[in-house]
């Protein structure tokens, strides 16, 4: 039974946007219904899975994962169902998808987006160029600044400066430096900041918040700052 599972997940992720009504927002709505949500994300984990011309079962499993301890059993199913239904007739377009999001949701929750992006690209042990490229354009869309995007990729993929990056500063930066960039990101990045109703997004923003904390530890310890 598992692999059919697989197979009717790798079907639902290879479908294409297809033009629905619109919401019924007000004219001053600034928020994203949590089913538009939904799908909006799990159009964006279709785009990454396939960005390296392969569909890996890691990360189809991964994304099943994530929607089942999320909503549960019954929900993650009947989201699957629904994005199967309304994406039938164009490809799905991640800058519309993002323009969409960017009008509805705080910079904070985009950021959790590209964190929770680079876990799927990760899930089969290693993340490729091509999905960096492609989560990387996907930022871009998102209005994610680079030294944002370096920073979430840091906590991907290893270097000697991860510390530095996840920070945002120059290996080269001053004690005072360092201690003021850990302050910026602690508060741009602490949970409480993340307003969103997406579990999986609230425990991106403390994962990311955690990562923030071992990368000034370790400066810390490398320099000797107290």
């Amino acid at each position: 039974m598992k692999w059919i599972l697989l197979l009717v997940i790798f079907y639902i992720l290879q479908k294409v946007f297809s033009k629905t009504k619109k919401p019924n927002f007000s004219q001053n709505a600034k928020s994203v219904s949590p089913e538009d949500f939904e799908l909006n994300l799990l159009s964006l984990c279709s785009i990454v899975i396939k960005a390296d011309g392969k569909v890996s079962q890691s990360e189809m499993e991964y994304v099943q994962r994530y929607f089942v301890a999320t909503y549960g059993k019954d929900k993650a199913n009947a989201i699957f169902r629904t994005f199967n239904e309304v994406i039938k007739k164009r490809e799905i377009s991640a800058q519309r998808i993002c323009d969409y999001m960017n009008q509805r949701t705080r910079v904070e929750v985009r950021l959790q987006l590209i964190h929770f992006l680079f876990a799927i690209a990760q899930a089969d042990g290693s993340v490729s160029t091509a999905e960096i490229n492609k989560i990387q354009e996907i930022a871009g869309y998102l209005r994610i600044g680079r030294n944002e995007f370096e920073s979430i990729k840091a906590m991907f993929i290893k270097s000697a400066d991860n510390a530095y990056k996840i920070l945002e500063i120059e290996k080269s930066a001053t004690d005072n430096e360092v201690k003021k960039a850990y302050r910026t990101m602690a508060k741009k990045y602490h949970p409480d900041r993340v307003i969103t109703d997406n579990e999986a997004i609230k425990k991106g923003a403390e994962e990311k918040f955690k990562e923030v904390q071992i990368a000034y530890e370790t400066i810390q310890k490398e320099r000797g700052i107290n």
